[in-house]
Parts: structure tokens; C-alpha cells; sequence
């Protein structure tokens, strides 16, 4: 399903993005987004385990990025989050004696592949530099 990590985890990142040599604060970041800063560093930790930031402890601690935004990708950062785009089956058992009810959830996959192609094919020809220039 859609959810808001992708938006949250861009967010993140490209206000790292702006501030290349600085640690910045979960509480900074969180100021940023109107999140809670429990929540940024949640997605503070998927990024750190995908090798993507950096963070130091302490007074002046925060979190940095640990690869430039010219090595990273927007389809990057979307597998970071989830994998696919999927917009859902209905919950009930379709009639697999109606002509739409036995083909309904085939044709769906192959739709949702089909979006999920192109979202790929579109994300990774945006960096996160590209992107942050925006700004």
C-alpha cells in the first residue's frame, strides 16, 4: 500500500541535502516535517542501516549525509521505503464464475506492474541532488 515514508524519507534527506557539513537534529528535522522526532528517527535508522547517513551522538550530534545526493536516487530512496506500489484487491473473494469476478485480481497485477515499471523507470533518473535543487 501507499504510505507516507517516501514523502517523510525525502523530506529527510534533502534538508541533509542542504546542509552537507552540519550534523542536523532529530528535533530540527522533525521541526522541518511537523513530525514527531520518535517517528524521523525511525526513518533516521533505515537510512543508516541502508548506508545512506551517518550519525553522531551527543551535544552536537545529529545525522549527516554519508554519500553525496549526486550518488543517490529517488528510486533509491523509494526501495528504502517499500518495494512496490500497490494500490490493493477488494477484501472479498471475487466470483471465479463471473467474467470480470475470475480475471479481476490477474488484471490487476499486471497493472500494478505495469505503474510499478514506470515509477522505476522515472525514479531513477532523478537524484537526490536534482531534486534538493528544487529548493
Amino acid at each position: 500500500m501507499i504510505s507516507g515514508k517516501f514523502a517523510i524519507t525525502t523530506h529527510i534527506l534533502t534538508l541533509l541535502t542542504k546542509f552537507p557539513n552540519d550534523y542536523l537534529s532529530s528535533e530540527y528535522i522533525a521541526g522541518s516535517i511537523n513530525l514527531n522526532p520518535v517517528l524521523v528517527r525511525k526513518e533516521i535508522s533505515n537510512l543508516k542501516k541502508n548506508h545512506i547517513v551517518e550519525s553522531k551522538e551527543g551535544k552536537n550530534g545529529g545525522t549527516r549525509l554519508l554519500k553525496p545526493a549526486s550518488e543517490i536516487s529517488l528510486l533509491d530512496i523509494f526501495k528504502m521505503t517499500f518495494d512496490t506500489v500497490n494500490l490493493g484487491y477488494a477484501k472479498n473473494q471475487p466470483n471465479p464464475d463471473c467474467p470480470v469476478g475470475k480475471k479481476i485480481n490477474e488484471n490487476l497485477d499486471t497493472l500494478y506492474a505495469d505503474i510499478n515499471e514506470k515509477i522505476n523507470a522515472q525514479l531513477s533518473t532523478i537524484t537526490l541532488e536534482n531534486f534538493s535543487n528544487q529548493f
